[in-house]
């Protein structure tokens, strides 16, 4: 296989893991601790703008693949 096509696909999971670790973050829900509430409160714009540079490099990195595969 393609060096290139190998490391599109190491990227692509390492995307997907953190975009998991990020949805878990959220499901968890905001602490009974005031204090952390809001320390998770101001990190979650900062989070949410992860995600989104996440999913956007991921749906490239995806379509890259997708380009590899069908040549």
């Amino acid at each position: 296989m393609n060096d290139k096509y190998l490391e599109l696909r190491a990227r692509r999971d390492e995307l997907r893991q953190r975009l998991k670790a990020i949805h878990a973050d959220y499901r968890q829900g905001l602490s009974a601790d005031l204090e952390e509430q809001a320390v998770q409160l101001e990190n979650a714009e900062t989070l949410s703008e992860i995600a989104r540079l996440a999913q956007l490099e991921l749906d490239e990195v995806e379509k890259k693949i997708r380009s590899y595969e069908h040549t």
